[in-house]
């Protein structure tokens, strides 16, 4: 029997179900799609923001960036939850403006703060527990964000963490890249870990969401 699902239609339905955003926020999606840049899309967006808008975050700290499409995400529930803070982090300084702007046009500049340097080196850093911490680094360096995560997100906090499917590279045996690698060993890592509770959403290149016993 034929499988009747087929991935990018899958996805291309999930995708049609999330509202209309907002015209700068389909700006960042048209750029992200004209320049193949890595942005986590509106099906991962929609969850992050469900998530952080049903939880009541108000701190949220984003370990990687990129030009502010899935801090849009945070600060929207953020900003619907009373205020609060999302910290922003990215090495690139042009990105870095980019996203600077994109926020401030969309209302939300005032709940971010800007951190142009490395994700881990940033949240070490910054004071504070936080109510969702979300990982989007390179991905052998994954396995070694885990304890520091694990410090610094309160009890009852999220963790989320793109590309945990890695364009299937984490099917192929022969696969021995640092990036498929650290993938594996952080999945590994934290499904055995009894202070976590862990689930893989297959959404865009999947996506762990974990909550801190």
């Amino acid at each position: 029997m034929t499988d009747p699902f087929d991935y990018h239609q899958v996805q291309n339905y999930l995708t049609s179900l999330v509202p209309e955003r907002p015209e700068e926020v389909q700006k960042m999606e048209v750029e992200a799609e004209k320049h193949g840049f890595p942005i986590i899309g509106p099906v991962c967006g929609q969850a992050c923001y469900l998530l952080a808008r049903s939880m009541g975050a108000k701190q949220v700290f984003e370990l990687g960036s990129g030009y502010g499409y899935s801090t849009y995400w945070f600060a929207k529930a953020v900003r619907e939850n009373g205020g609060g803070r999302v910290h922003h982090t990215v090495w690139d300084e042009n990105l870095s403006r980019q996203a600077q702007g994109h926020l401030a046009a969309l209302g939300l500049g005032d709940l971010v703060t800007f951190h142009n340097a490395e994700a881990l080196a940033s949240l070490r850093s910054t004071p504070g527990q936080f109510d969702i911490i979300f990982n989007d680094i390179d991905k052998e360096a994954y396995p070694e964000s885990l304890p520091l995560i694990k410090e610094r997100l309160r009890p009852g906090g999220l963790l989320i963490i793109d590309n945990m499917l890695w364009h299937a590279r984490i099917f192929d045996p022969l696969d021995a890249s640092p990036a498929t690698l650290g993938v594996k060993r952080f999945t590994e890592a934290i499904t055995n870990d009894p202070d976590w509770i862990v689930t893989l959403l297959p959404l865009r290149d999947g996506v762990i969401v974990a909550y801190k016993r």
